[in-house]
């Protein structure tokens, strides 16, 4: 690492190299929940189809796991704060875009250039804590990041729902602007700049187009199953992700060196990742779905409805953290995700006579309790697997399995469960879809649980 001495939690400087971290990946946080929320009236306005909602989505999300690894890449190459700066301008540009959309075609163009600004920023705030701050208070200042980050993603469907029940869902965008601006404000002003001394070469760009192209290929083919096109682009992103394991091994300055995965604690850490949130990003979408076209709330109360999320995440994921540090990271990265398959089996009951007190509420918390127990040692664990000196691309790596593991759940999961067409808005068929969704959710929350117990190492924070 370059750049000035290292930063002490509780200093000004500590707290605003948090800050802006926290504000910047809570941009991409906050958007990747809200539009959720605002999916049936979007739907409605536009003229969608379910495909088109869920390329919504997945659009944004293709292009953020797909070139997240580029741009951890060139934070540790050209400077994280730099990178970080400009990813959330574009990001802010491209929120306009979305929020001016007249069709539903030109909002998912738009979604895929968000996301873009996401790769470029996202990486840049985990990073430009692990570079700057003080071996010993990394810990801490990561939960801290892990916990008001994941306000940012609770909040999104409470935010979502008040700006389309009382505004419009193009509103939803447009909150992106003054907080990106803020963003930028902070960083430039009062975050060191940091970046990898031995980074060097050129930018891997036949590695990123050949992740993209592996990521669409197979997103496509989930989505548009049945679709003639739908094999040959399943074939093609296949070919084009073992093209991709290739040209990073014989690249002599690949974006993804294959080196980090010899690491056990550090593939484990992110096929849990994978795991994980694949069963988050499926909760979130199929829940405030469900209880907007079955359980008949407005859009206000199905976003309302995951507060405790937030609240969970807010006063407990720092403490997490901590946990994880004392005694190492593998209890909690197993307890949290058997934790979070408890809090969505018990949300198997919400249907068309839901009661929030006994369907929906249990459910949210045990939920929320379990994410908020996981998330920082989680980050944490990745971090400390791979060398200080490539942790914008550590970063990177891990944001985009996380990212990959929602895209994947949210295009497979509705093909799985017998969902298309504009069924989304059928309360019976959505209805039927959405207890076998909740199971596979389950699921995927056991397995990852199994995953950390016995390939965790218990003491690799203290390294």
């Amino acid at each position: 690492m370059t750049g000035p001495a290292a930063v002490r939690l509780g200093t000004p400087t500590g707290r605003a190299v948090i800050a802006a971290a926290t504000l910047g990946s809570g941009l991409t946080l906050l958007d990747g929940t809200v539009v959720n929320v605002a999916l049936v009236r979007i739907g409605e306005d536009l003229d969608a189809s379910l495909a088109q909602l869920q390329w919504v989505t997945n659009g944004y999300l293709l292009s953020l796991a797909s070139l997240i690894l580029l741009g951890g890449s060139l934070g540790d190459r050209f400077g994280r704060r730099r990178v970080f700066v400009v990813g959330t301008v574009w990001f802010a540009l491209a929120s306009l875009a979305c929020g001016l959309a007249p069709t539903a075609e030109t909002l998912i163009a738009a979604r895929v250039l968000q996301g873009v600004g996401g790769a470029l920023l996202t990486p840049g705030s985990l990073a430009m804590i692990q570079g700057a701050f003080a071996a010993e208070d990394r810990p801490r200042a990561i939960g801290a990041w892990s916990g008001l980050g994941g306000v940012a993603t609770a909040i999104g469907p409470f935010v979502g729902g008040a700006l389309v029940d009382h505004a419009s869902w193009r509103w939803i965008f447009g909150v992106n602007l003054p907080l990106a601006v803020l963003t930028v404000a902070v960083a430039v002003r009062a975050v060191p700049e940091t970046r990898d001394p031995h980074a060097a070469g050129r930018v891997d760009l036949p590695g990123a187009a050949l992740a993209t192209l592996g990521l669409a290929g197979t997103t496509y083919a989930l989505i548009e199953w049945g679709d003639a096109l739908a094999l040959p682009a399943g074939v093609l992103a296949v070919a084009a992700l073992v093209a991709f394991v290739v040209v990073e091994r014989r690249r002599p300055d690949p974006m993804l060196d294959p080196a980090l995965f010899a690491d056990r604690t550090f593939s484990a850490a992110n096929a849990m990742t994978l795991l994980v949130y694949a069963a988050l990003g499926a909760v979130m979408f199929f829940l405030v779905i469900e209880l907007q076209t079955v359980g008949g709330y407005s859009a206000l109360a199905a976003g309302t409805a995951t507060l405790p999320i937030t609240a969970c995440m807010l006063l407990l994921a720092a403490r997490g953290g901590a946990l994880g540090a004392r005694i190492g990271p593998r209890v909690p990265m197993t307890l949290g995700p058997l934790v979070m398959a408890v809090g969505v089996a018990l949300l198997l009951g919400v249907g068309a006579d839901v009661d929030y007190l006994t369907d929906v509420l249990p459910g949210v918390t045990v939920f929320g309790l379990g994410l908020a127990l996981l998330v920082a040692p989680l980050t944490a664990t990745v971090l400390a697997a791979a060398p200080q000196e490539q942790a914008g691309v550590a970063s990177g790596v891990n944001n985009a399995v996380a990212r990959a593991g929602s895209l994947l759940a949210v295009a497979a999961l509705p093909v799985a469960v017998g969902l298309g067409g504009e069924q989304y808005a059928d309360p019976v068929a959505l209805g039927e879809a959405y207890r076998s969704a909740m199971l596979a959710c389950a699921a995927l929350l056991v397995l990852g649980g199994l995953v950390s117990w016995f390939a965790i190492r218990r003491d690799v924070l203290a390294e």
